[in-house]
Order: C-alpha cells, then sequence, then structure tokens
C-alpha cells in the first residue's frame, strides 16, 4: 500500500491524522479505485489501534471517496460517468456563484497570489502537481467570498474529481485549454467583472466535465468503478 508510515501512537488525534494521509492518498491516485484499505495494514503503518483507523475510514466513506463492498471490506470509490456528471454541473453551478460573490472582495494581494498559481500551473512539468496547483489557483479566487458552507461542500466535491483530473489533463490537449480558460477567469476578475468571471468558471467546469466523461468513457469498463 503506497502510504507513508508515521508513528502517531501517542497523538490524540489519531483518526484525523490517518483520515487526511489517506484522503490525501486517494486524491493524488496514490490508492486506486477499488483498492481495499486493510485496517490491520493500516495501523501497522501508522503504529496505533484500529478505533482509530476505522473512524478515519468511517469518514471517508461519508465523503464518498470509500465505499464498503461485500467480500471486500472498504475500497477507494470509483466514479461512473453519471457520477461525475452530476458533481460537475453541481460544480458549476456553486462555483459560478462562489466566485461571484468573491470577486468584489478580492484584495490585490489575493489576486497577486492566484496569478502566481496560475503561471505555476501552466509552467509546471510534473503531472502530479498540476491537481494540486489547479485547486490552490480556484481556491484563491474563491476564499473572499465569506461563504463557508459553500466552501466546504465545494472542497468536498473537489475531492471526489481531483485523482481523475491528471490522468484527463495528460490524455487530451486539457492543460492548454485549462490555461487559457484560467487565464481568462483571472482577468475577469482582475478587471472587477463578477458576472463575467462567473459565467467563465461554470463553462471552465463544464468542458471539464465533457472532457473527463470522455476519458471514462474511454476506459475499459465504461468508468471508474
Amino acid at each position: 500500500m503506497k502510504l507513508k508510515s508515521v508513528d502517531i501512537a501517542k497523538t490524540a488525534s489519531a483518526a484525523t491524522l490517518v483520515f487526511e494521509a489517506l484522503r490525501t492518498a486517494i486524491i493524488e491516485g496514490e490508492l486506486q479505485d477499488g483498492e481495499p484499505l486493510r485496517q490491520d495494514e493500516i495501523a501497522r503503518l501508522f503504529n496505533t489501534s484500529r478505533i482509530p483507523v476505522r473512524e478515519a475510514i468511517s469518514r471517508l466513506e461519508e465523503q464518498g471517496l470509500v465505499k464498503s463492498q461485500r467480500y471486500k471490506g472498504a475500497v477507494v470509490a470509483g466514479l461512473s460517468i453519471e457520477e461525475a456528471t452530476e458533481i460537475f454541473e453541481f460544480r458549476a453551478l456553486v462555483e459560478g456563484e462562489v466566485i461571484r460573490r468573491a470577486v468584489p472582495q478580492m484584495s490585490a494581494e489575493l489576486l497577486a497570489e492566484a496569478r502566481t498559481y496560475c503561471e505555476e500551473f501552466a509552467a509546471s512539468p510534473d503531472p502530479m502537481q498540476w491537481g494540486g496547483l489547479n485547486r490552490k489557483f480556484h481556491w484563491a479566487l474563491y476564499s473572499a467570498c465569506a461563504l463557508p458552507y459553500h466552501l466546504g461542500v465545494v472542497d468536498n466535491a473537489m475531492d471526489r474529481v481531483d485523482r481523475y483530473l491528471r490522468a484527463q489533463l495528460l490524455l487530451t490537449d486539457g492543460m492548454e485549454k485549462a490555461n487559457r480558460e484560467h487565464l481568462a477567469i483571472l482577468d475577469a476578475c482582475e478587471a472587477g467583472d463578477a458576472d463575467l468571471a462567473c459565467a467563465l468558471t461554470r463553462a471552465h467546469i463544464d468542458d471539464a466535465k465533457i472532457s473527463l466523461r470522455a476519458h471514462l468513457a474511454a476506459k475499459p469498463t465504461g468508468g471508474a468503478g
């Protein structure tokens, strides 16, 4: 299992640390769709009991990143074409409103931070960095919205789809297209045009949905499981 071993035997928040480690491994694709999460093995890696591991897996299941299968136990949850479509359509609605509300509150410092992430994303030759940089770019722009519940829901929705982003960008012309769309969104934010930023964000997410649907449809099983 591709997880870094951490000694958390004396840590009060053991379940949280296990949860974050597993969540990161799933989002970054280190743990593949359908891979079993063996509680004994994970407990040994973290030098802890099965209790915090069981709690962490339960939290991941609540977020849709893990599912229970008969005879297998907990496994990394895949994503069907139908699920991907629903998540992206939901994201387009919510994130469009989030950025609309954020634009009037964006400071020069925040916009400069977003441009830095935009440039780093465009320049990065390492596909392992693309997901994180893409997320940091969008999150910098969304952070001024003052809608914490919306951001929490968006964060969870991103968790469900981020691990497919790298493959999607590698196998299509996704990087070039994403760079153009990021710059257009950023330009609208810098111009203070909240409605345009909203429209461009929704179009950006819709385009990603179409690309990801095509990627999932091309998989041998017709989806991610």
